[in-house]
This record gives structure tokens, C-alpha cells and sequence, in this order.
């Protein structure tokens, strides 16, 4: 299958959320806002790489037996129908169903006397400072448009002036979604809630905003840029300058994508399109109002809890709680963290307590995205001043993260750490912690590893599995891989984790040709797999094979998934189901059967290119019993659900998964963690 057309299917499955009835209200605005928000990522990365492949007149097929050129082809046309999928839900389920519950969405046409005239005192208090209306004419250059900035184009009717005729010009209009939000509350009847965007209030007042001339016409646009940072790292002395000089270039990198009223005069819109550098096939057809991504700002705006998933409140979990030191209970046992089923407070509070206990020496962690007001990132900084050896590898390349980790690295160098900015030539991708005590007559390791990001917004909605641990052989073969990365040091070798990019490719490969030799031998073979993506063609290469030495292999695979499942002599030992539900599906879990003795990883890499040549990732094994039962119960789970899970098939398309039971994974996974917790 073809990676961007098989993310465009993955697309198309959170689509389903938002058109679900199912879904409470309110969520399935969420969902829509994300399935928009997803589209203008896809053509600031995605859809800039073949381009930029296109352009380099690459023609070859790839391994998915399309041209650059056909696979463009194909995007144009599936994001037509994306399009008009998202406005055809918005206009025809979600807006009927808002109106049902009580809320309503006024447009500049529709507004009552009392509705107006609030608006008109919002604009002239709030919006109007705000606009910076900008002429198009030829003493004017054509300004340089904003990534995701909305703007409108304005067609005026100039009024004559001595011995002149009257002539059209154009204007543009940025709207100040980034500093107001975009909608605004206005008067409402009893019992009902009324919101305004701030595009239709500015509509409504656009007279205000150019007095003395004559709106013809105001149409709404949108582009979409090349957002992908060009780095030279072989030849970059300083990494930090190099990224502070790529995201200022980024502002300026081609446009990708044009949005516009369907409404607008098609010589407008080819003067756009022209000025843009951008083909036809890359300018679409939008509706009146654009950037369904911020509808999910309504969610908080109507206050309606009601209309939302009901709460699911982090779990306890009671040996943690118990204690009154978070590694006198880690020496006990390994402790499993399930977020956001569990508290992503344990994770905070093993930084917090390591920063203040005088038995620890050392801290050291990789950050790859962090929240603006991190609790793991101020412990470190707290540790630092304490006196304690911090060590942190902050990722200053995760994508769209840039700006926020460059400032927490400076913040942390500030405090006294020692701050590496990533390794040169590869992305510091694993999320991993190792704290030194000293204990008795020497030193104690105590590590967190985890499959998601040391970020406590992104923990309350992304589904993520954590150990903590101090298991000797794990550990050191952490401190190994820390001084591998603070010192640039050649490769080294671990005795328990596979690492990424010098190990675990070979050490996935040989375990998959295992099974499949132990298949053929008549013993207990299996593989079941968990990740957000499967796109490596020679992983896909050898579950081909293994399938067809009869393993039986079980594959969830949230997003993108380049093997075709279920083809005769080449996959039909091959399942693989994707669920989208409420929260987001993100741990990577492998399991082989091993001739009836289990190994089970945790690990913070897809099988993709990337994450296995690219990117220092790690796969940890699971060895204690218990941690390992409360894993593959989870596994388990999502290989049996019924209501969100769904069937992959060879042509990319999917079938929700039905059984005589209703399985819903993750409702069920709460469930089972709160008995595990009482």
C-alpha cells in the first residue's frame, strides 16, 4: 500500500467518529476539527515531500508500484472527496444535531437586532484593533500570506473621484483567530447557548473597516506551506542556529495547498494561484468558512459536559500510593503506568522526589515534546539547582515542537544542566529516564521508560504503557545508551534492549524469522504486534514470509499500514485492526511466541524507516510476570473489540469488526485497571 494514501484511509476512520451518532455531540466536533487539523499537517509534510520529488524529476515507482506523479494524482483526488466529506458532515449531521441539543451557530446573515448589535460593540472594542487591512494594487506588493492564516479577500467598489471613473480593487483581511480564538458568545434565548465565528462578525461590520467604499464581495482563503525543516547537520556548527534560522524559513516555504470560497470569482482565484506558484490540482474548493480545525475551541465555549465522553477519571494506583518514597516501592517490583487510565502523576512525582532527595546524585533523560508548563521539565530544573547531575537530551527537531524545546533548553541551562541538543544525524525519539541514588555502599539505577512523551497535556488523551524499574540488566544497559548518546560514542552492546538504529532492526528481523522457523518445526509460533504505523517494506517483506510458513500474526496498527492483510499465499495468516476511539491510540507493544516462552517489548518505535534508520529508539523487555499478564490482557482486549475495532483489508478499506459480545477496549481497559487498582 501507499504510505500517504493508506494515511488518508486512517483519515478517513476518524471521519467515521465524527459522522458516528453514536458519539456524543461535542466529541464528534472534536473528532471533525482533528480530521482538518490532520489534513493541513498532511500537505505541510507529506504532500511538500512528493512534491519535492516531483520536482527533483524523481519518476521511479516505489515499492507500492506508483510514480510520484500518480501518487499526487491520487492524493488530489482523495482530498476532494476529503473536503467535501468534511462539509457534508458539518452541514447536514453536525449542525442538525448541535441545533437539537440547545446550540446554535449564528452567521452574520441570520443574526437578531440584539445578536447584531453585540456583535457590532465586540468588533469595534476587541476585533477592530486587531485588523490590518492590506490593498492589492501595483504600488502595493502582493504580502507574503501567513502558514494556516485565514484571511479574507475583499472585492471593492472604489467610489469616484474628481474627473475618474470608478474602478474594483482588491484588499485582504487577516483575521485574528491566533490572539481571539474564533468564536464569540453572543445573546441567546433562554435554554439555549448562541455563538458567533469571528468571521461572520467581521462580515457583518466590514463597512467599518473600509469607509467610504463599497464591498462587492468578500471570500474567504486559506494556504497551506511546506513546512519541513531543511537541516544541514554535517555541516552545522551550531544546531540551535541552524533550527532558529530553518523556522523562519519555514514561513516563507512554498505554499502547498490554496482554500477558498467557492464563491469567489474565478480570475481572483487564479491571481492567487499565480502569485502562490501553485498548480491547479493543489487549490481546492473549501466552503464559506475554513479551518474546521478550531471547532474544537466550541467544546469548552458551550460549557455542555453532558454532550461529552462522561469523565473517566485517572485511576489510583495503591502500592504507589502507599508509599512514601516512589523507589522504596519501585525496588519491590517493576510498576506498570497505564495513561491515561492511570495518573501521569507518578511520572511526575519520580522526577519531583529525585530532584529534592538528598540520595540522589543523577538525573539523566531524553525530552522530545513537552508542554509549555512542564512539572517534568521545572523538576529538572529544581534538580539542577539542588546540585544534583542533570543531564537532559532535548530533541530540538520534533517537528512543530521546535520553538517550545529551544526555550526549555535554554531554561534548563540556565538552572545548571548539562543540555545536549539531540545526536547529530538522527532524532533522539525514545522517552527514557535514569535516576542514581546512592544507597548502601554504592549506586542504585532507577529507570522510566515509556512509549510516550514526557508531556502531561498530551497524557490525559494519548494511550501510552510505562515501566518503572530497577532491574540491574536494564538499567545499565540504559546508562550505556545515555553515555552512547552524551558522548557520541561508537555502538555499544546491550544485553536486554534493542536500540534503534544500530540493533533493533536486526533484532525485530530475527525474532519474526524465528517464529516462522518455529512454525515450520511444528512448535508455538505467533506474533502480535501494536503500533501507530507499519510502513517498512523488508519488516513487511518478512511477515509475508512468516505468514506464509503459517504463523498466525495478530497486527494493531492505529494509522498507516502498508501491508495488505488476508491475500491468498502471501498474508492470509495476517490480521490487522485499527481502533479510533476516545482517546488515541499510541503504545508500541511486540510479542513473540518463541516456541511457547513469550517475549514480550515495550518500545517506543514504529515499524517504519525512519524509526528503525533514523531515530535512537528503544524496545524494552517486559521480563516480570505480572507487569507482562496486565499487558497482554490489554492486547488481548484490543484484538477482541467490537465496537471501535476495525478490520483491514487487502485494498486499504476497512469493516468495523461485530461479534455476539460488545468488546469496547478501552472502556474495558479502565475498567480492568480500576479492579486492578482496588
Amino acid at each position: 500500500m501507499n504510505r500517504e494514501l493508506s494515511w488518508l484511509d486512517f483519515n478517513e476512520r476518524v471521519m467515521d467518529e465524527a459522522r458516528d451518532p453514536r458519539v456524543p455531540i461535542l466529541e464528534r466536533l472534536k473528532f471533525l476539527s482533528i480530521v482538518a487539523s490532520n489534513l493541513d499537517e498532511f500537505f505541510m509534510v507529506r504532500v511538500a515531500f512528493v512534491r519535492r520529488q516531483i520536482e527533483a524529476g524523481l519518476g521511479g515507482r516505489g515499492s507500492d508500484g506508483l510514480r510520484p506523479s500518480e501518487v499526487m494524482e491520487r492524493i488530489v483526488e482523495r482530498v476532494h472527496q476529503a473536503h467535501e466529506g468534511i462539509g457534508g458532515c458539518f452541514r447536514n449531521s453536525i449542525i442538525p444535531a448541535l441545533v437539537q441539543q440547545g446550540i446554535l451557530l449564528v452567521s452574520d446573515s441570520d443574526a437578531s437586532e440584539e445578536q447584531r448589535s453585540f456583535a457590532e460593540t465586540y468588533f469595534a472594542t476587541t476585533l477592530s484593533p486587531l485588523l490590518t487591512p492590506m490593498i492589492l494594487d501595483a504600488s502595493h506588493p502582493f504580502p507574503r500570506l501567513e502558514n494556516g492564516a485565514l484571511y479574507f479577500c475583499i472585492e471593492l467598489k472604489r467610489k469616484k473621484r474628481s474627473g475618474a471613473r470608478g474602478e474594483t480593487g482588491l484588499a485582504l483581511l487577516r483575521l485574528p483567530t491566533h490572539v481571539l480564538g474564533r468564536f464569540v458568545r453572543v445573546p441567546s434565548a433562554a435554554g439555549t447557548v448562541s455563538v458567533m465565528m469571528i468571521d461572520d462578525v467581521i462580515r457583518l461590520c466590514l463597512p467599518k473597516v473600509f469607509p467610504g467604499e463599497s464591498v462587492a464581495g468578500c471570500y474567504e482563503i486559506k494556504i497551506v506551506r511546506d513546512s519541513e525543516l531543511d537541516l544541514d547537520e554535517v555541516g552545522s556548527v551550531d544546531l540551535l542556529r541552524s533550527i532558529l534560522e530553518g523556522l523562519q524559513k519555514r514561513k516563507k516555504g512554498p505554499a502547498t495547498r490554496l482554500l477558498y470560497d467557492p464563491a469567489m470569482p474565478r480570475s481572483i482565484v487564479q491571481r492567487f494561484t499565480k502569485q502562490l506558484q501553485l498548480s491547479p490540482q493543489h487549490v481546492f474548493p473549501g466552503a464559506r468558512n475554513h479551518s474546521f480545525a478550531d471547532f474544537a475551541q466550541l467544546t469548552s465555549l458551550v460549557d455542555r459536559p453532558d454532550l461529552l465522553y462522561p469523565p473517566m477519571p485517572p485511576l489510583p494506583i495503591r502500592r504507589l500510593e502507599r508509599a512514601s518514597r516512589i523507589f522504596d516501592e519501585i525496588r519491590k517490583g517493576d510498576v506498570l503506568l497505564q495513561h491515561p487510565y492511570q495518573s501521569f502523576s507518578y511520572v511526575v512525582r519520580f522526577f519531583e522526589e529525585a530532584a529534592v532527595d538528598p540520595q540522589t546524585v543523577g538525573i539523566k533523560t531524553t525530552l522530545y515534546r513537552i508542554s509549555n508548563d512542564s512539572r517534568v521539565a521545572t523538576s529538572l530544573a529544581r534538580a539542577a539547582r539542588n546540585g544534583k547531575q542533570v543531564t537532559v537530551l532535548i530533541e530540538l527537531k520534533a517537528r512543530f515542537d521546535e520553538e517550545r524545546n529551544i526555550g526549555w533548553a535554554r531554561t534548563l541551562e540556565e538552572a545548571g544542566a548539562n543540555v545536549i541538543y539531540g545526536v547529530k544525524g538522527l532524532k533522539t525519539h525514545c522517552k527514557l529516564a535514569l535516576v542514581l541514588r546512592k544507597e548502601g555502599s554504592g549506586l542504585r539505577k532507577y529507570c522510566h521508560f515509556s512509549s510516550g512523551n514526557y508531556n502531561d497535556r498530551t497524557a490525559r488523551i494519548y494511550s501510552d504503557l510505562g515501566l518503572l524499574t530497577t532491574h540491574e540488566g536494564i538499567c545499565s544497559d540504559v546508562a550505556l545508551l545515555f553515555n552512547r548518546m552524551t558522548a557520541d560514542a561508537p555502538d555499544m552492546e546491550y544485553r536486554f534492549l534493542l536500540v534503534a538504529p544500530e540493533h533493533m532492526r536486526e533484532g525485530f528481523v530475527s525474532r519474526i524469522r524465528r517464529e516462522a522457523a518455529n512454525a515450520r518445526q511444528g512448535l508455538p509460533a505467533g506474533i502480535v504486534a501494536k503500533m501507530n504505523s507499519l510502513v517498512d517494506p523488508s519488516v513487511i517483506d518478512e511477515l509475508y514470509a512468516a505468514s506464509q510458513a503459517g504463523v498466525q500474526i495478530k497486527l494493531i496498527v492505529r494509522g498507516i499500514c502498508c501491508l495488505r492483510p488476508g491475500i491468498s499465499g502471501l498474508s492470509e495468516n495476517i490480521e490487522v485492526v485499527s481502533i479510533i476511539d476516545r482517546y488515541l491510540e499510541h503504545a508500541r507493544v511486540y510479542r513473540f511466541e518463541n516456541g511457547g516462552k513469550p517475549e514480550l517489548f515495550l518500545a517506543s518505535a514504529d515499524w517504519m524507516p525512519r524509526n528503525l534508520n533514523n531515530r535512537i529508539e528503544i524496545a524494552c523487555p517486559i521480563l516480570e510476570a505480572s507487569v507482562r499478564e496486565q499487558i497482554e490482557r490489554i492486547l488481548n482486549l484490543q484484538m477482541t473489540d467490537t465496537v471501535k475495532a476495525r478490520l483491514l483489508r487487502a485494498d486499504g478499506s476497512c469493516l468495523y469488526r461485530t461479534g455476539e459480545q460488545s468488546v469496547r477496549a478501552q472502556f474495558e481497559q479502565y475498567e480492568l485497571t480500576a479492579d486492578l487498582a482496588g
